[in-house]
């Protein structure tokens, strides 16, 4: 199957996955090696594609300069939410195929990050779309390129991307999640929080809605007092973290 992002710019699936564990740090899902700032500087600087600039955040796909290999990516949750009659409208199939891509010639591009997320009930799927006007259309396929990351396809073209069971892999900055499962409270947390961090609700955060900033502060509370499942509660904390500086005392 070939792929095209950015319009003109194409690759061909393989089938070679990422060996590589997702990691969810804040509203960005990572799925590369690197361990600090100076290590993604390094990869961004030996590899090529979609990267992000100053003052520009597009998603990030890397390849290998010498195979033209997918050897990294970097994908942005959109603080925009589809609403639940539009999530339920995306499609379960077709199934996810574990693969790869590989580029067809050695040239950066830019591949614009989704501007909706769709929820699956519990948050057990996030799925990030182009716009909510493919779903007026069939998809074409889905293609594994990591574990539980997947690109969405119709018509050739990558319009999304989605993590399944993302309360697995919520990590703090550069470490690698934790390889127990998520406590029930840390996936009741995460979807709260996911709820505080993305419209609607953290329109009535920053208006200063008191029954928001009472989920605000709650959720804060909770995630302070719990003793179990710590590395992802921090990580959660985290995720949180500003807007709690900036109105958990209103």
């Amino acid at each position: 199957m070939k792929l095209t992002l950015d319009g003109d710019w194409c690759a061909t699936v393989t089938d070679e996955p990422l060996h590589i564990t997702p990691r969810l740090t804040g509203t960005s899902v990572r799925v590369a090696q690197y361990a600090d700032v100076v290590e993604r500087e390094r990869f961004l600087a030996d590899t090529f594609g979609s990267q992000d600039w100053l003052w520009d955040a597009p998603d990030v796909l890397r390849f290998d300069r010498a195979g033209r290999q997918l050897v990294g990516a970097e994908f942005r949750m959109p603080e925009a939410v589809a609403s639940a009659e539009d999530s339920a409208r995306l499609p379960l199939r077709p199934a996810v195929r574990p693969g790869g891509l590989r580029a067809d010639q050695v040239r950066d591009f830019r591949h614009e990050m989704c501007t909706v997320l769709c929820r699956a009930p519990g948050d057990t799927v996030l799925t990030c779309l182009r716009d909510l006007d493919v779903l007026d259309e069939p998809l074409e396929a889905r293609i594994g390129i990591a574990q539980d990351v997947a690109l969405i396809v119709q018509h050739g073209a990558v319009i999304g991307w989605s993590l399944t069971d993302p309360a697995r892999y919520l990590t703090s900055s550069f470490a690698m999640p934790d390889p127990d499962a998520p406590s029930d409270a840390t996936r009741r947390l995460f979807t709260e929080c996911l709820d505080l961090v993305t419209e609607p609700v953290i329109y009535d955060v920053e208006d200063e809605d008191p029954a928001a900033l009472a989920r605000l502060r709650a959720a804060d509370e909770a995630l302070r007092a719990q003793r179990e499942d710590r590395r992802r509660a921090d990580a959660l904390l985290s995720l949180i973290g500003t807007l709690v500086e900036d109105y958990g005392n209103r």
